[in-house]
């Protein structure tokens, strides 16, 4: 398992979601300021004004030292006093006020970041979303949004407050006497050179740090979800030891971050002490030969000692502002990743299209789907599909048949728009269904296979994603059109929630309320990809006859695992070793003799007959083409293992 690489500009290592420079993080943020610029605006007043109050206790401070030491009267000490208290309730109401405004400003802002995410990852091609792991995406939409709001409401108004209140401090020392403030200046390098030196080596520690999180994260999430793979062969060392692997780049990479913190605070701490001893001992020199006043002295070394709590929030503050940082450009990184369009398999790639195509809502003249010497393959590998000439007339029922590792899946996915080819053309209408934006794509074209996804929430809202204005009518009528009776037993109808905490649908009743989305998203073109694969037969049979009646007057592709299927389709496509062999009607294959012809008198027992004595090659019988006993051809490693996404 490789390393993970954390990219600092758009241009992501391949098969990686890639991550906002930071001329682009600051592009953002100024756009999410500008969003809510009247309460940013109010926010930095209300600081200002609140770092203007603090400023006020030292410079009395220092009043009330002279004028003890000029034996002035005790009245005017309880003025002063009383002014200093006057000042510290001022600075307390308008840092309270400027927090609220600041946290109210970062929960806004937060929502916007989570929306814009949500909005960005929606729009993101299937084939993007798999490479890249569902952990990486996961991890920028849970801990990454999260901390960056957490800066936003918390870190960020502190930050921004401490900054105001050392500026303010910095200008009053200089006010009381400039050479006094010089000195404390001249004090303060050692933070200057400390920080430098972290500012220099944090942010890509930091992008590491969260690189390897979601490399982590990913690797637990396969481990998860393939669990009972696992257990079955026997591969519960070698995910141990990867999870290992992978713990320990995380531990690296925060340990590296922990070196930098290591380093950072105590040259701070020992930073804050020189500049209030150098103007305590400068200051008794100058006072020494009456160049000022004691209550200057001791009012500047109390602004200086003052300056640590602002400065010690900074830059305590600066390792949560370059963790945030990351985070934020992994969130941002989002808007440079492949959207409106499927990305096409590096390196091959497709020309580019225009941000909004002139087919965008345009229907189509002939909406004949033409797969035109089609190869591919995954990524650098070998050709999975080679040369594939295919021609799907609209209306027309075909069955794409054959062994494993033959390709079936991978052509569904072109198909489907969720690959583009290496070579070769896959259009409908005479258009790249790969440039299709999605959706535009998704009223066209659906693909459905055998994995399906029970969303929380109620049965209603979990049919409604397909067709959001649909009826309770409507959505009775698509349970029926599928076979799920099971419906009408649920507790509270379509108002039973669905999901952990509620009901739980087993398989076959949630592959049929993924089947009954397909109803409602009434697309022009299906594509089935094994979609009753986990029904047994009797249901599975049903199913594709009252999805038959619905989808009747449409086109429909299916990736057929059982070859009754295939007997009932218009056409028949038998695919071997990633191309077409045989292209026909079921009848004329049987009667031609070939690979299907063999495959059908396998499934009923029957020797291949040297010619067919009526020739109907009629049978009744289901079966599964990945049956052992029968000759399969094994395509390249992990071509059929890449399973579409129902796009419903």
């Amino acid at each position: 398992m490789t390393s993970p690489r954390c990219a600092d500009s758009p241009q992501a290592a391949p098969g990686q979601l890639p991550t906002a420079d930071a001329r682009q993080v600051r592009r953002a943020a100024l756009h999410l300021i500008r969003q809510d610029a009247p309460a940013f605006t109010a926010m930095i007043i209300f600081n200002v004004l609140a770092a203007g109050a603090g400023l006020v206790g030292p410079w009395l401070l220092g009043r009330i030292v002279n004028t003890v030491k000029d034996d002035g009267s005790v009245e005017a000490v309880d003025r002063l006093a009383l002014g200093i208290l006057v000042g510290a309730v001022a600075q307390l109401l308008l840092a309270r006020h400027a927090r609220y405004l600041g946290h109210r400003f970062g929960e806004r802002t937060l929502a916007r970041i989570r929306e814009q995410f949500v909005e960005r990852a929606l729009a993101l091609p299937t084939s993007v979303v798999e490479r890249a792991g569902a952990g990486d995406l996961t991890a920028r939409g849970t801990s990454d949004v999260a901390t960056a709001g957490h800066t936003l409401r918390d870190t960020g108004p502190d930050v921004f407050v401490a900054a105001m209140q050392a500026l303010f401090i910095l200008g009053a020392v200089f006010l009381l006497d400039p050479l006094l403030g010089a000195c404390g200046v001249l004090g303060l390098t050692g933070i200057w050179f400390a920080t430098r030196w972290y500012l220099r080596r944090a942010r890509s520690a930091y992008l590491d740090q969260g690189a390897s999180h979601s490399a982590l994260a990913e690797v637990l999430s396969a481990t998860a979800s393939g669990a009972r793979t696992i257990e079955a062969f026997g591969l519960r060392e070698r995910r141990i030891a990867d999870s290992e692997e992978e713990i320990g780049r995380c531990v690296a990479a925060r340990e590296r971050t922990l070196f930098l913190r290591s380093v950072l605070f105590p040259s701070i701490d020992i930073s804050y002490v020189i500049p209030v001893v150098t103007v305590l001992l400068i200051g008794g020199v100058m006072h020494g030969r009456g160049a000022v006043s004691l209550g200057t002295v001791v009012a500047c070394a109390l602004y200086l000692r003052q300056l640590s709590q602002p400065l010690d929030t900074i830059l305590q503050r600066i390792e949560e502002l370059q963790s945030s940082g990351a985070s934020f450009a992994r969130v941002e990184g989002l808007a440079a990743a492949p959207a409106g369009t499927t990305a096409p398999t590096p390196p091959a790639a497709s020309p580019a299209t225009p941000a909004t195509p002139p087919f965008a809502d345009a229907a189509f003249d002939d909406d004949r789907i033409e797969v035109d010497g089609v190869s591919f393959s995954y990524g650098d590998g070998a050709d999975v599909l080679r040369g594939v000439d295919l021609s799907v007339r609209p209306g027309e029922r075909l069955a794409i048949v054959g062994p494993s590792g033959a390709g079936k899946t991978t052509l569904s996915r072109l198909l489907a728009g969720i690959d583009a080819p290496t070579r070769g053309t896959v259009t409908v209408g005479g258009t790249p269904i790969a440039d299709l934006p999605p959706s535009r794509l998704r009223r066209q074209i659906v693909l459905v296979t055998q994995e399906h996804h029970v969303f929380l929430g109620t049965l209603r809202d979990n049919l409604q994603i397909a067709a959001e204005s649909a009826t309770d009518r409507e959505l009775h009528d698509a349970l029926a059109a599928v076979g799920a009776e099971w419906a009408g037993d649920m507790p509270d109808g379509l108002d039973t929630e669905l999901g952990a905490g509620g009901h739980r649908l087993p398989g076959a009743q949630a592959q049929q309320l993924a089947l009954a989305r397909v109803v409602l998203a009434d697309p022009h073109t299906l594509i089935l990809d094994e979609a009753t694969a986990l029904l047994d037969p009797t249901t599975a049979r049903h199913t594709e006859h009252a999805l038959a009646a619905v989808l009747r007057g449409r086109t429909v592709i299916a990736i057929a695992h059982r070859l009754q299927t295939a007997h009932d389709a218009d056409r028949v496509a038998v695919m071997e070793d990633g191309q077409v062999t045989e292209l026909g009607t079921h009848h004329d294959l049987v009667t031609a003799g070939g690979s299907y012809a063999a495959l059908w008198h396998s499934w009923h027992g029957e020797r291949p007959p040297t010619t067919d004595a009526d020739g109907d090659g009629d049978g009744d019988g289901d079966g599964d083409l990945d049956r052992p006993g029968i000759s399969t051809q094994a395509g390249p490693p992990g071509a059929e293992a890449r399973s579409g996404r129902s796009s419903v």
